[in-house]
């Protein structure tokens, strides 16, 4: 396996559940007393590189590094840098984490977050690479279920609306098949199921799942309910997205039904699938969920800093006779990227989106 100088967050998975629980600890550790950290890291630079829109995660993420005692750097907008000349992620990645000491990137194609970690010299956070991935919202959704169900093992776990392109539910289901008898209900269309990648990650980790179609007969049975936006900017056509963006959404009709102790998360932004009267009942942590995030991050950021082993950033080996045909995957855009495949249940996949490689005979490439 290949290691790196730095540790990176690309995939929470590279690392041992009781990683995960040091961070989520030091997270309740930080919310609880927030005036032992003031100054832990005066002195450190974090940049933030944002090639599509947030609001949640890059504030939270300078709110985090403000309140450490950093400073910041970067930027929201790339056509505002030298990405909008046609600069490629390693050369920007190369230059931004020479002036930084930890380098938050957010990009709208699966494994940039890997790619960028190559050649950075610095840590680097995953903070959302397109429909793939996104580790640190499931720290704020763990840190979330430990402070306000009191665990992480023995939830239901109902997870509705866009199970196909959501990267929060992929970690999400990513990380909760980790921990002891969690169950999983898997709410949404046909056309929005979640990856089989997922669904192979449940089965070979002995969880419960299955798939529904109606949260209205679901919501009684659940312990979280994690509800999802659809997302327009991962529809091919506004046809597409106008035909799936209202078939879920949570009234306070449906929280009837649901238990008393019921926990409604969402990762936001918010479009219309939660009535707003919903945000009134007790059991809707989504605004805390946000508060909590701050902390985790500001836990992770501490953590990356410190001199650790560092988790391997490649694990599979370059193959000619298979291709990674997804055209969101960073290797169809950075052609100097290795064309590496990795094993994932049985499957042959792309060692940066994760998606299923295809014999080269059949698309005629040769590498």
């Amino acid at each position: 396996m290949s290691e790196h100088p730095y540790s990176h967050l690309i995939d929470l998975n590279d690392y041992p559940v009781e990683w995960w629980n040091k961070v989520i600890s030091l997270g309740a550790s930080i919310y609880a007393h927030p005036q032992r950290y003031v100054q832990a890291c005066a002195g450190k630079i974090m940049a933030t590189l944002f090639y599509e829109p947030s609001t949640r995660t890059q504030m939270s993420f300078q709110s985090a590094m403000i309140r450490l005692g950093g400073s910041i750097i970067g930027f929201d907008n790339p056509m505002s840098s030298s990405v909008s000349k046609g600069e490629n992620i390693k050369d920007t990645t190369k230059v931004v984490s020479s002036y930084s000491d930890i380098l938050i990137i957010r990009h709208p194609l699966a494994g940039t977050a890997k790619a960028a970690a190559l050649t950075a010299e610095c840590p680097v956070v995953n903070a959302g690479d397109g429909g793939h991935l996104h580790p640190t919202q499931t720290l704020t959704d763990l840190l979330t279920l430990k402070m306000e169900k009191g665990r992480l093992d023995h939830l239901t776990v109902g997870l509705c609306g866009d199970l196909l392109y959501g990267r929060t539910v992929h970690s999400l289901c990513k990380a909760l098949s980790c921990y002891p008898d969690n169950k999983f209900v898997l709410i949404s269309t046909p056309e929005l199921q979640i990856p089989e990648y997922i669904i192979k990650i449940l089965r070979d980790s002995g969880c419960e799942y299955r798939l529904e179609s109606s949260l209205d007969e679901a919501i009684g049975d659940l312990d979280v309910l994690y509800m999802t936006r659809i997302q327009r900017e991962r529809f091919a056509s506004q046809a597409e997205y106008l035909a799936q963006k209202d078939v879920y959404r949570l009234t306070t009709e449906k929280m009837k039904r649901a238990k008393d102790d019921l926990v409604v998360l969402h990762p936001l932004p918010r479009v219309d699938e939660i009535e707003i009267a919903v945000d009134d009942d007790p059991r809707a942590m989504y605004f805390k969920q946000a508060k909590y995030g701050m902390y985790v991050r500001m836990a992770l950021i501490l953590r990356l800093l410190e001199s650790e082993k560092p988790a391997a950033l490649l694990r599979g080996v370059r193959r000619d006779d298979v291709c990674c045909v997804n055209p969101k995957c960073i290797t169809a855009q950075e052609h100097y990227l290795p064309h590496q495949f990795t094993e994932i249940g049985g499957r042959t996949v792309c060692e940066f989106c994760e998606e299923a490689a295809v014999p080269a005979e059949l698309t005629g490439a040769h590498r």
